[in-house]
């Protein structure tokens, strides 16, 4: 009796102990293979993104899927953390801003995104530099295959594509799509967000 007592509570550990193998098993699956959480640090995505956002990175979406213009990216960065940006030139795509005004292949691309600060500049005053891809690093014609091309939302305050040249796809860690925290700040963000 006092046996069957004793092999019972074993039991009943062993069936713990492999319950919470299991949860940390498939909790590093998930966080290795599915989604990530991210801190935003610094000014660089403001307004769409506030420095200390806390977000969930889905690094499925460009496993089973293509990259999108606007699609907010993390990624591997020259430097030693990741960046986050949004996605504004595809491969085979040539990018130029004049005039406060995205140009891709020649035509205009209106940024939903940036209306609030355009709306807000002074007569004097610049939000994007004007600039071409051949002017940044790489000395490119158009995006390289297998590449994409990113910005800040806050041109004048963001290391970016402009800087660090185009991202290889494959430093691409996932889209990042959906702000946890703060509470106040809990949304999804859309594309042209």
């Amino acid at each position: 009796m006092a046996r069957d007592k004793e092999n019972k509570k074993k039991n009943e550990w062993l069936d713990w102990i492999k319950a919470l193998l299991l949860a940390f098993g498939l909790a590093f699956l998930v966080r290795m293979f599915l989604f990530a959480p991210i801190i935003v640090e610094g000014p660089s995505m403001f307004p769409t993104l506030h420095d200390r956002d806390q977000m969930i990175v889905n690094k499925l979406s460009y496993t089973i899927g293509e990259p999108e213009r606007f699609d907010i990216v993390v990624f591997h960065a020259p430097t030693q953390k990741d960046f986050i940006k949004r996605i504004i030139a595809l491969p085979g795509e040539h990018v130029a801003v004049e005039d406060n005004t995205l140009y891709i292949n020649g035509e205009e691309v209106e940024e939903p995104f940036l209306n609030e600060q355009k709306e807000n500049l002074q007569s004097y005053q610049t939000l994007t530099n004007d600039f071409t891809l051949e002017q940044l690093p790489g000395n490119y014609d158009v995006v390289p295959e297998g590449h994409v091309f990113v910005l800040g939302d806050n041109r004048s305050n963001s290391t970016d594509s402009r800087m660090i040249g185009v991202v290889p796809m494959e430093e691409l860690v996932g889209e990042a799509s959906f702000v946890y925290w703060p509470f106040d700040r809990i949304h999804l963000i859309g594309k042209g967000e």
